[in-house]
């Protein structure tokens, strides 16, 4: 029957009509034997993309990482925080995928994150090995969480983590000028922290995968590894103080 839909009537004009005897059993065996089509054939995002290009920009930042952390300057943290901001502000409200300045951000946060992670250590011995252990887990904790249905992504969960995040937001912009609390206070705020960073993965986790199922194109999966590593990075910083509270509380 012929179809009464318009753009599927010129469809099928620009497609050569198949004579199904032509087909010989070893076309149909090599179509069907055939691998999955890539995100290379497709040009749509798959989640090896997002994978790979969160791996890249996590050795950018370890890498200068290392070098900010040998050359132990404050300078470079704070070249690294300013940095790292305004990239984080271009590379959020830009309509395009801009990767050399995603490239850009991670290094920059290398900068920041090499010097302050020097600083931590220099003060608590080992606390950063410590730190990058409990990021791992925390991250992988929740990831698992995420994958197994026992945390699902709704309107209201969403809703409380912007709002929390919000509320984390001026908290911070106020102890900046009255300094942070300490004592039990001090804590519980830096539990919070922890668990608020770390429930907000689960918020880029659903993002990158309703992406893909969306068909978004390959170059998102630069924009999605930066929001996670933005995620993460925040979550280290956090498990960092956290640790630190701990530690002058012995």
């Amino acid at each position: 029957m012929r179809s009464s839909n318009p753009v599927l009537t010129r469809s099928n004009r620009g497609f050569a009509q198949m004579d199904p005897t032509r087909l010989s059993n070893d076309s149909l065996e090599a179509t069907y034997a055939a691998p999955a089509a890539s995100s290379l054939r497709t040009g749509r995002m798959t989640m090896d993309d997002v994978v790979m290009r969160t791996a890249t920009l996590f050795a950018v930042l370890v890498a200068v990482g290392a070098f900010a952390w040998g050359a132990n300057s404050p300078g470079l943290a704070l070249v690294g925080f300013l940095g790292g901001f305004v990239l984080a502000m271009v590379n959020t409200f830009s309509k395009k995928v801009r990767v050399p300045l995603i490239v850009a951000f991670a290094a920059a946060q290398g900068l920041a994150l090499g010097t302050i992670s020097r600083i931590y250590n220099e003060a608590y011995s080992g606390i950063v090995g410590q730190a990058v252990i409990g990021t791992l887990c925390a991250f992988g904790g929740i990831l698992v969480a995420y994958r197994s249905g026992k945390i699902r992504v709704t309107p209201k969960f969403t809703r409380i983590m912007v709002g929390a995040l919000m509320g984390y937001l001026v908290f911070s912009l106020i102890t900046i000028f009255t300094g942070r609390p300490g004592g039990a206070t001090g804590l519980l705020v830096a539990v919070a922290a922890v668990a608020l960073a770390t429930f907000f993965l689960v918020l880029d986790f659903d993002q990158i995968e309703k992406s893909i199922a969306a068909g978004a194109p390959q170059e998102e999966s630069w924009r999605m590894a930066f929001g996670l590593m933005v995620t993460i990075v925040w979550l280290y910083l956090e498990v960092l103080r956290l640790l630190s509270i701990l530690r002058n509380s012995d």
